[in-house]
């Protein structure tokens, strides 16, 4: 009995070292709608995966979350959408049918009812930035956060950048400035040690996000990620579940 129980723990840990779980980040279209979708993929012993998620639209920033599941053969994929993470006993708002192989995820959104809404086509490869040029200065606020984002940037090389956040009422903040620019595809990346700041092409915005920054900052401070439009104005991306 004892050695049984041993094979049956030993069979489960191999079960558990061969999962395998994967982020996607797609950007593409809903529609006439620019989006993005992050993917989270969990491989299953028969070579399917459990798939969760959420898709943002741009620039109102809507929010829906998405499980299911993605095939072996074909990388068929079937997806529930819902306005909440918890799907259980909540209703479905609609589906996503479709195709996700070669770092491409296409297909159809479907009503409650399997009505078609709208194509939709995403993809992992983000416009290039190499020929990018922007100054830009702007202030961004909400809630006990606030921050000042200035970057001069031409020809896709950076000319200076500074980031700078406060959270209020204790006032721990971030700094960051003085980054020299790294290789990237798909986007532009700044980074001095272990601080990481990316800019990523998102057709109407560029998003500007920070990693690894954390001696930078307070103990509670922290940079939110922000939206650049084309006039240089900055919003907080901060998804609205809608």
């Amino acid at each position: 009995m004892k050695r049984l129980a041993m094979c049956l723990c030993f069979l489960a840990a191999q079960a558990f070292a061969q999962e395998k779980s994967e982020s996607h980040e797609l950007l593409g279209q809903f529609g006439g709608r620019t989006a993005l979708i992050y993917l989270y993929t969990t491989d299953r012993p028969d070579g399917s995966a459990r798939v969760t998620g959420e898709y943002i639209v741009l620039p109102t920033l809507q929010q829906r979350f998405l499980e299911g599941e993605r095939s072996k053969q074909l990388g068929v994929t079937f997806l529930r959408e819902g306005n909440s993470p918890i799907f259980y006993g909540r209703p479905e708002t609609a589906t996503l049918q479709g195709t996700w192989s070669g770092g491409a995820f296409r297909g159809g959104r479907y009503a409650p009812g399997g009505q078609p809404r709208e194509r939709f086509e995403f993809s992992g490869i983000f416009p290039s930035m190499e020929g990018y040029g922007a100054a830009v200065r702007c202030e961004t606020a909400e809630g006990r956060y606030s921050a000042t984002l200035a970057y001069a940037v031409e020809g896709g090389k950076l000319r200076s950048f500074e980031w700078r956040s406060k959270v209020s009422p204790a006032e721990h903040s971030c700094n960051v400035a003085g980054l020299e620019q790294r290789s990237s595809e798909g986007g532009l990346r700044f980074a001095s040690g272990g601080c990481s700041v990316s800019l990523r092409n998102l057709g109407e915005f560029v998003r500007v996000t920070a990693g690894g920054c954390a001696a930078l900052c307070g103990s509670q401070g922290y940079l939110e990620p922000v939206l650049v439009d084309r006039r240089g104005s900055c919003q907080l991306l901060r998804p609205q579940a809608r």
